[in-house]
Formats: structure tokens, C-alpha cells, sequence
């Protein structure tokens, strides 16, 4: 998944679940800079700090590996 799709998936279950930024990012952890980044898909995260934004949002990862011809 690129980082815009991320991003765009993650803010729209955290709106989903009215929870705003600032909050979120306490619940999960994570610094309110890392957050706002991630959602405008201006970042890179770490498989740690998607884990523990889908924990908190009742989301799950999942890896999709395919064959490209």
C-alpha cells in the first residue's frame, strides 16, 4: 500500500471513530508529529508504529505478496 493510501486509511477510521489526532496519537503511543505526517502520506512508518495505530483502531495489517509479470 503506498503512504497516501495509508494515510487516507487511517485518518478515514479515525474519523470514523471520532477520535481526533491528538488523542489518537496518545492512545497509540506515538508523537502527534508522526501522525499528522503518516496521514498526509508525507512519511515512512515502521511496521511498529502502523501495529500500534491498528491495535488501538481495531484495524488489521495485512501483507499481500504478487507475482508481477
Amino acid at each position: 500500500m503506498l503512504s497516501v493510501q495509508l494515510g487516507e486509511t487511517i485518518k478515514s477510521r479515525r474519523k470514523e471513530l471520532g477520535i481526533t489526532q491528538p488523542h489518537l496519537a496518545e492512545l497509540a503511543g506515538i508523537s502527534l508529529n508522526t501522525l499528522y505526517k503518516l496521514e498526509r502520506g508525507q512519511s515512512n512508518p515502521s511496521l511498529e508504529v502502523i501495529n500500534k495505530l491498528s491495535e488501538v483502531m481495531g484495524m488489521e495489517i495485512k501483507l499481500e505478496v504478487v507475482k508481477k509479470y
